[in-house]
């Protein structure tokens, strides 16, 4: 069965790995840029990748170099370790999705995104998607969960069918990572939304003059977006999409 949106998710523009600010200490996927969120009243737009313990860890990258003073990847550290690992220029370590649930705990909403394991987008795919259905599953707070990859989005259906799922989705230019040629094309088509039982989309603001994306409109699917950086980026993508997710500036939050 295919979950709607909560109105939330299309009321609220999404603080994109919260409402992050490294001038102000505040680093992506952090405790104080969740709060900060929570603070100001947006919905937040979180990543999750994969301990080696099989914790859900609401990080971005596959590699702990770029935002921490460490490297390699997450999913060759427990959660023990992970959590230890300051973010760089923050005072705040790695938070577990499950701590991420206690500080919002309903008071906003919530979109997780899955992050692809294997960079193919292919079938190898359950541990990640078992740990976040495990710290959802009793979760009160409005939420939603996507992925690029539909392999995921459709083994969050299988778990957590009440859960509304949606696809990320872009152009999926060739040699987008090692996914093959016949991937991206029916990544690119949206082929998959149907059979993961999608109620959404989050597309690349600067694709969604796509037909595929209007055609999904007129059917009734939610179209959110990523990135917006601006207002002015605001207004134009707000012609097709219903929400944005956003980072670098302050959007308007209506009643």
């Amino acid at each position: 069965m295919t979950r709607m949106l909560p109105q939330s998710l299309i009321r609220l523009p999404l603080a994109h790995r919260g409402l992050h600010d490294a001038r102000a200490g505040r680093i992506e996927n952090a405790m104080a840029s969740f709060q900060a969120a929570v603070s100001a009243g947006y919905g937040i737009e979180l990543d999750i990748q994969l301990s080696a313990d099989g914790q859900a860890m609401a990080f971005h990258d596959y590699k702990l170099d770029r935002v921490t003073g460490e490297t390699g990847l997450v999913r060759e550290k427990t959660a023990a370790a992970l959590t230890s690992i300051r973010l760089t220029g923050s005072d705040g370590t790695i938070p577990t999705l499950r701590e991420v649930l206690a500080l919002v705990d309903g008071k906003v909403p919530l979109l997780v995104e899955i992050k692809d394991q294997d960079g193919a987008f292919g079938t190898d795919v359950g541990p990640l998607e078992q740990a976040v259905a495990r710290d959802l599953r009793d979760y009160s707070g409005e939420c939603a969960v996507m992925s690029f990859n539909p392999h995921s989005v459709a083994e969050m259906q299988r778990l957590l069918p009440d859960i509304p799922r949606g696809l990320t989705t872009d152009a999926f230019a060739p040699g987008c990572g090692p996914a093959s040629l016949d991937v991206l094309v029916g990544l690119r088509a949206i082929a998959d939304f149907d059979r993961v039982g999608a109620s959404f989309i989050s597309h690349d603001c600067n694709d969604l003059d796509r037909g595929r994306v209007g055609a999904l409109k007129a059917r009734g699917a939610g179209i959110l977006c990523w990135t917006i950086r601006s207002s002015e980026q605001e207004a134009k993508a707000r012609l097709i999409a219903e929400n944005i997710t956003f980072e670098g500036y302050l959007p308007r939050l209506t009643a």
